[in-house]
């Protein structure tokens, strides 16, 4: 069935606290989104943000992000007073998220709600059913609390490899913290299942985002450090990254640990079965990201200061794919295949049966034969027009060479009068796609301003873009209904 919907992470939502959260803002969106034909909501991952404020580098691929949790829900339930909140700075600007301010304040704010918490039979049936990672996630925050933040690898060595005894003290030790990290999630989980459950009251699907690797410093990798290319130390014999092409020159270096998939495969992936399972009830549709690595992935060696000197290593495979659809059988997936793709990744992908992604702005940038042209599109794809990691259209058009310019002006027959940027959201529309994405800051024309990362930079416009008040105007529903119903995907 012929679907769309729009790409805006929470975090870009508007609100009164420094970052977008499950709040009314969010019920909001929904709401827009259902005036204006949408049946899509995909966001980024939900986890913890890490380094450099990004959702992909998150200390727990179970946990939720607590700076999503709506404040004003525990005003409601008199766990906090709204003069508590609105005495703090959240933010320089409400167009921005400030991650320095919500690191200092959001988890003082939550302690004082945990504070005047006396427990619920639904907060203990919470921790019971999540215990398969949340005693680990709510340990591992707690001694990071208690060690000053230090890494895990940097801990006692007792704690550092798990030892029983270590960790049987810790838990003696740090009791109510840890009890403190159980509620957070308790607070998050609850708020989650409210919005996921209003959302398909309206029709709306979510499509949420599963990172490939997981950091080194992750609550993953120090309780399974079997699973990963570590040494006897603990220390990353490799990592993860990209190889050089023609945005970079040294390639990607990111750094995260990479796996040892022939013990993975040892158990029948059953780590991995675990995760997808998790995101599979997080979300309608989980997309992988960086699909390509289960074919082959670029290996670096630990140290290197570039990802020039690493190699291609050959990865699981169909086997892989085999063992998620038997154990998960049912899960709807997209494969971001996007990058340096060889016919053994197409063939992944095709053997896979998940869509893979069309980006309509990597197709005019060559006169070349492009697989991102529409008229090369098989049902079994998702269009989109940009995704989180490129430019805004209207940045494209401001900045691509002009013979790019030109050639998309001439294919998909743009105008001023139509706009180019509504234009380039027709050609998206009217492809055979089956779903279609459009972001959310394509919608509103905005330009790099408005963009919401730059892969391979640590830079303080990375994650951190919020949306305006007051864009979700009828007459904007009105204009994507118009063209929604125009190409079927009602």
């Amino acid at each position: 069935m012929r679907s769309s919907g729009i790409l805006m992470h929470i975090t870009s939502l508007p609100g009164p606290y420094g970052v977008g959260t499950m709040g009314k803002e969010a019920y909001a969106f929904v709401d827009f989104l259902k005036k204006a034909g949408q049946t899509r909501w995909q966001i980024l991952p939900l986890a913890p943000t890490g380094y450099g404020d990004s959702p992909y580098q998150s200390c727990s691929t179970f946990a939720g992000n607590h700076y999503l949790i709506d404040l004003d829900r525990l005003v409601e339930a008199g766990l906090l007073k709204t003069e508590e909140l609105t005495s703090i700075q959240w933010n320089q600007t409400e167009d921005r998220v400030d991650y320095g301010m919500l690191y200092n304040h959001r988890l003082d704010v939550l302690r004082l709600a945990y504070s005047r918490f006396t427990g619920s039979e639904a907060f203990d049936s919470f921790c019971r059913e999540n215990s398969m990672w949340l005693p680990d996630f709510a340990l591992f925050m707690a001694l990071k609390d208690q060690t000053g933040g230090k890494p895990w690898y940097q801990w006692e060595d007792g704690l550092k490899h798990r030892q029983p005894d270590a960790v049987w003290q810790a838990r003696q030790n740090l009791k109510d913290q840890i009890r403190f990290y159980s509620f957070v999630q308790y607070l998050f989980f609850s708020q989650w299942k409210a919005l996921t459950d209003y959302a398909h009251e309206k029709g709306i699907q979510i499509i949420g985002d599963v990172p490939i690797y997981v950091p080194l410093d992750s609550v993953e990798v120090w309780s399974s450090p079997e699973l990963f290319q570590l040494d006897e130390t603990l220390t990353p014999v490799a990592v993860a990254g990209c190889p050089p092409d023609a945005f970079s020159e040294d390639g990607q270096l990111w750094g995260n640990p990479l796996y040892r998939w022939e013990d993975h495969a040892a158990d029948g992936y059953g780590w991995w079965i675990r995760r997808l399972g998790a995101a599979a009830k997080l979300y309608d549709v989980v997309r992988i990201d960086h699909f390509r690595g289960f074919e082959a992935y670029w290996s670096v060696p630990y140290g290197e200061a570039t990802a020039k000197n690493g190699k291609w290593v050959k990865g699981p495979d169909m086997d892989f794919i085999n063992a998620i659809k038997k154990g998960l059988p049912g899960i709807e997936m997209i494969a971001e295949d996007l990058g340096y793709l060889t016919q053994e990744v197409l063939d992944l992908r095709d053997g896979s049966g998940y869509p893979g992604m069309k980006v309509l702005e990597f197709a005019f940038d060559s006169k070349e034969p492009s697989d991102y042209l529409p008229h090369t599109y098989t049902a079994n794809t998702v269009c989109y027009t940009g995704t989180h990691d490129n430019m805004t259209m209207r940045q494209w058009f401001e900045t691509a060479e002009p013979e790019a310019v030109a050639y998309a002006t001439d294919y998909m027959r743009l105008s001023k009068e139509e706009g180019l940027v509504w234009g380039v959201i027709r050609t998206a529309m009217a492809s055979v796609s089956d779903m279609c994405i459009v972001q959310l800051q394509d919608y509103l024309d905005l330009g790099g301003e408005a963009r919401m990362n730059f892969p391979g930079t640590q830079t303080s416009a990375n994650w951190t873009w919020r949306v305006s008040a007051g864009y979700n105007t009828d007459e904007l529903a009105k204009k994507i209904l118009a063209l929604t119903r125009l190409y079927g995907r009602i």
